[in-house]
């Protein structure tokens, strides 16, 4: 019964492992066939669009490819690793909740902020440990802070081995 779960766990990780973006230059059109319907778009400031491709709620990878106004792929990024949160982490108080999803896309889980209000987003992301990244957002819609927290979730019983 074990091995049921596991053979497509790991062909799903294992799919994961090959993600690569598409051509710089290349045009929505080409993007779109090749990774197919994005999981959210948010309009740039230039014009430009940033399509964002989220593996979540369990999925450890979002990427952000963003195209210019003319339609052409200028960037890519996978934003949930280690290096991109630590640097969101140091500016995120005061950003606007739209300014969070398109610098980390929709998150893998969403709850009630307790007795300071607002909500908590979570993401997993890439680690040898078992950690999220959460956020938490006043009832103002602005980003109170974000840090790195353990994920329960990967606390499997040992079956009393």
């Amino acid at each position: 019964m074990k091995l049921f779960w596991l053979l497509p766990a790991l062909a799903l990780w294992l799919s994961g492992c090959v993600v690569t973006p598409p051509g710089m230059g290349s045009t929505e059109v080409e993007v779109l066939q090749r990774w197919g319907q994005p999981t959210a778009r948010y309009p740039l400031g230039s014009g430009g669009l940033r399509l964002e491709y989220a593996t979540g709620p369990f999925g450890r990878s979002t990427w952000m490819l963003d195209l210019d106004a003319g339609g052409r792929l200028v960037g890519a990024e996978q934003v949930l690793t280690d290096s991109s949160l630590q640097a969101f982490q140091a500016r995120a108080p005061g950003m606007p909740r739209d300014e969070l999803l398109r610098t980390l896309g929709t998150p893998g889980d969403r709850r009630g902020g307790g007795r300071q209000g607002g909500e908590i987003w979570s993401w997993r992301y890439e680690t040898n440990e078992c950690f999220w990244f959460r956020v938490s957002i006043g009832d103002d819609g602005l980003v109170r802070d974000g840090g790195f927290y353990p994920d329960f979730g990967c606390d499997v019983p040992s079956d009393g081995v």
